[in-house]
């Protein structure tokens, strides 16, 4: 059974590495992108295009986002009965500690560097497959959209 990630990177580049390393990582890893926070949004109540999204198992969501920034999302998602119970990694550049406290405040599941160098970033999209989606546990339910 594929595993869906969905990505909130507004970032050409990053969501094309992205895409790359889960390639790399686990070919049954289904990787969803929505551009910004009103997409992902859409996505998750399976809204406008998004009728058949699938609930993701996952979301890798950035913080610096148009529209919606990943604080906003972030706060929405799990202020949502239906969604709450999907976890959420946040994949950034911002290495700020309000930004980090901010996103736990906000129940984040975890909080993650984006790095720079492309071995490194695939290195953690593998850490990402190997703990988030082969070792622990994800809640499987039907969104009730």
């Amino acid at each position: 059974m594929p595993m869906h990630v969905l990505l909130v990177e507004d970032s050409p580049g990053d969501v094309r590495l992205t895409q790359e390393a889960f390639r790399e990582a686990n070919r049954s890893i289904r990787l969803h992108v929505a551009t910004d926070g009103v997409e992902a949004m859409a996505f998750l109540r399976h809204e406008g295009g998004h009728v058949d999204a699938p609930r993701p198992d996952i979301i890798l969501l950035d913080l610096n986002l148009p529209r919606m920034d990943g604080r906003e999302v972030l706060a929405k998602i799990k202020a949502d009965e239906d969604l709450k119970t999907i976890p959420i990694v946040i994949l950034t550049t911002s290495d700020s500690e309000t930004d980090i406290v901010r996103s736990y405040q906000l129940h984040a599941n975890c909080y993650l560097n984006k790095p720079v160098q492309f071995e490194e970033f695939e290195s953690l999209v593998k850490s990402i497959n190997d703990f988030w989606l082969t070792k622990v546990k994800l809640p499987r339910q039907e969104s009730s959209g």
